[in-house]
């Protein structure tokens, strides 16, 4: 599952869970891109529940769009990331240490009103 729903003029929330495949990961960045195009200086809020490797269709999917997927993420400045496995908060404060331009920082899932208010900073 991959859900994005648009928080006011400059954040995206968005919900990921299980697995995806080739499918669902062209739904999931088309959405991404759509519900990205007015946002400047943006931020996004992860919630990452039972997360699942994705098919390897769909990191080709994924990987066939990255110059795009770059454009996008040029949007954001902030990104809060919640969820209950630590090598997921790793790596994606290391995916924001790579990204001078967007700050990541990571939060347990329980932490929801501390990531809100991080991000409003």
């Amino acid at each position: 599952m991959f859900i994005v729903t648009n928080v006011g003029d400059n954040r995206l929330d968005i919900e990921m869970s299980g697995k995806l495949n080739s499918d669902s990961m062209k739904i999931a960045l088309n959405e991404l891109v759509e519900k990205s195009e007015s946002i400047e200086n943006g931020k996004m809020l992860y919630t990452i529940i039972d997360f699942q490797l994705p098919t390897i269709n769909a990191i080709g999917i994924e990987l066939s769009r990255l110059p795009s997927m770059l454009g996008l993420i040029s949007k954001f400045k902030r990104a809060a990331v919640l969820t209950d496995k630590s090598w997921l908060q790793k790596i994606s404060e290391f995916k924001g240490a790579l990204s001078p331009h967007l700050e990541i920082k990571s939060f347990d899932l329980n932490q929801r009103d501390e990531a809100e208010s991080w991000l409003g900073k």
